[in-house]
């Protein structure tokens, strides 16, 4: 969540175009509802498609599909943050240094998730989901504050389903995570998804771009403040279990805390 602040001071004093992340227009009847079920039948479909080319040994195929999933979550919020940095930055005031730089740090990410190790990896993991959930938070809070609130209280709720009874559970208790570079973060025994880590980001992206200063400092101390609480409740059942969702405590109380404070304030 750190670095995804130090992503969004970038973003923060700029008036950028958002950039379409969701087939959707905007101004659609029902187009919050129709975001968040587009996020969870994307993530859906995706872990599915993983779990069955686990379940047939398809290693090859997965590395390949991860590695390209990989360089695009890199390469766009690269892209999104040189763009922002060149207001501050006068040689990036180029398209060719932006370019360069984006396509210099997709590199070394990817490197950093193959080739390097689990420490550099972790890290780098950390880095990408608070960049990816800052850029997600900007291109739809941005434009729409219930969009983003239904997209991670869906999720939650998916999360359930796809733990105790979906693919992701079933990823976990048969291969592992480990199995996934670059979609998981390992810290000892505890190993949480690439997918907890954003969310948790664009969580606190939501507030800071969906309200006007100086509440949305406020209010995204009051969401950081409860996504800590909601881990350490997970933290604290995941003792007794084996495996527990990582969204529905941090998020549900990320959310009640966060826009409690930005609309009384």
């Amino acid at each position: 969540m750190l670095f995804g602040l130090g992503y969004a001071s970038v973003l923060l004093p700029q008036s950028a175009p958002t950039l379409p992340v969701t087939p959707i227009p905007p101004e659609t009847t029902g187009s919050d509802w129709g975001v968040a079920l587009y996020f969870v039948v994307v993530l859906a479909c995706g872990a599915t498609v993983i779990y069955f080319l686990l379940k047939h040994n398809r290693k090859r195929i997965i590395t390949g599909a991860i590695t390209l999933c990989l360089t695009a979550a890199a390469m766009l919020p690269s892209l999104f943050f040189f763009a922002a940095l060149s207001a501050y930055v006068p040689f990036l005031a180029n398209w060719v240094a932006i370019i360069a730089l984006s396509i210099a740090v997709t590199a070394f990410f990817v490197l950093s998730i193959f080739r390097l190790g689990s420490k550099v990896r972790n890290i780098t993991v950390i880095c990408i989901g608070g960049a990816l959930g800052m850029f997600f938070s900007y291109n739809i809070a941005a434009i729409s504050l219930w969009s983003a609130v239904l997209i991670l209280v869906f999720l939650s709720i998916y999360d359930i389903f796809a733990v105790y009874k979906g693919p992701v559970g079933k990823i976990a208790q048969s291969s592992g995570l480990e199995q996934l570079p670059g979609l998981s973060f390992s810290f000892k025994d505890i190993q949480m998804g690439l997918g907890d880590l954003v969310f948790y980001s664009m969580l606190t992206g939501t507030m800071i771009f969906s309200f006007s200063q100086p509440q949305s400092f406020l209010a995204a101390a009051a969401s950081i403040a409860g996504i800590m609480v909601g881990s350490v409740i997970t933290f604290r059942v995941l003792e007794k279990k084996n495996i527990f969702p990582g969204l529905p405590f941090p998020i549900f109380l990320g959310l009640a805390f966060g826009l409690a404070v930005g609309f009384l304030v």
